[in-house]
């Protein structure tokens, strides 16, 4: 199959390396000097350095020409980029199904990359979003791992999940985009949490906790949101929220360790020098939280550290502090 991936990040590098050896794929970057280095090194050193390119795989800054003649185009930047990519794919005179790999809400709307796509991409055209626990790097390395694919058109999911799927890679297909979406989204948020309670040194049992809490959070949000729980309890929910809280690749987690040492969160996304999408995330769930009256406090303490210059351990104190409740209510 002759694929477009859009987007040389990590995620969007990684897969291109991970489908090259089976497919015919090429990876489109924005910015021609970076594209230019990567031919010259074979490698994305910027994102994935040391991770060579299998031969086959393709370089261009040439957005049409990346576009051209494709039977897959996989969109594989930012969610505050992806409605100016897919208004570009729009026009194509060929409706070329798409997949989007981006996690989070748009700023302003406060819309799943599926709303965004829903408004700017004729219905003619097959989209599916692709999620699940997955750091870069690994998936670059080869190392195994398990991804969904979801879209309302099961046929579809069902296909191309099929074709892009191997030993290394094993996707799994689904029909709740929006379950598997806000999985992706919320998941973020709580990797912050996770890493200021690993920061503040709160211990293994309470790291535990803050997971299992904050499922619940993300499942009476994904349910409010039309998803379903055996979905946010799968791959791109739970799956995702244990790798992005736990795992030490994870760039959220590593925000939250360095606020729960007082460091600055211009400074820390300034060093960081990759997004991290929970940062941006927390302030649209706690807008959608407080519009459909979603109790989610652990999202709402990162946002109050985030954006309203709580001290991170007096957001673990505010946590802590909390009445008990029934588990399940």
């Amino acid at each position: 199959m002759k694929i477009s991936v859009l987007g040389a990040g990590a995620w969007g590098t990684a897969l291109a390396i991970s489908l090259a050896p089976r497919h015919q794929v090429t990876l489109w970057a924005r910015d021609a000097m970076q594209v230019i280095a990567m031919q010259s090194s074979r490698s994305n050193q910027r994102y994935l350095p040391e991770i060579p390119f299998p031969q086959s795989l393709q370089l261009t800054p040439d957005f049409d020409a990346a576009l051209a003649d494709a039977a897959l185009l996989i969109v594989a930047v930012p969610v505050f980029s992806l409605r100016g990519v897919l208004q570009r794919i729009a026009t194509l005179p060929v409706a070329t199904p798409v997949i989007w790999l981006c996690k989070g809400f748009e700023a302003q709307t406060s819309q799943l990359p599926h709303q965004i796509v829903a408004e700017t991409l004729p219905p003619n055209f097959s989209r599916a979003v692709l999620s699940g626990p997955s750091f870069a790097q690994e998936v670059a390395r080869g190392l195994p791992t398990a991804l969904t694919l979801a879209s309302n058109d099961i046929e579809f999911a069902q296909r191309t999940a099929q074709a892009l799927h191997h030993s290394r890679l094993r996707i799994y297909s689904s029909d709740d985009v929006a379950g598997v979406e806000v999985g992706g989204a919320i998941k973020n948020v709580l990797a912050i949490a996770a890493g200021i309670s690993d920061g503040l040194r709160l211990g293994f049992n309470a790291r535990a906790a803050l997971l299992t809490r904050g499922l619940a959070e993300m499942t009476r949000l994904g349910l409010q949101l039309g998803g379903k729980a055996e979905t946010l309890g799968g791959l791109s929910g739970a799956g995702d929220l244990i790798l992005t809280c736990t795992g030490d690749l994870s760039r959220n987690r590593q925000v939250g360790m360095l606020l729960a040492q007082k460091r600055e969160l211009t400074n820390i996304l300034s060093e960081l020098g990759h997004v991290a999408e929970g940062v941006y995330t927390a302030r649209e769930v706690h807008q959608i939280a407080l519009r459909e009256s979603v109790d989610m406090p652990i999202c709402e303490a990162v946002y109050r550290v985030l954006y309203e210059q709580l001290a991170a351990d007096e957001a673990a104190e505010s946590l802590l502090s909390r009445q008990p409740s029934n588990e399940f209510l």
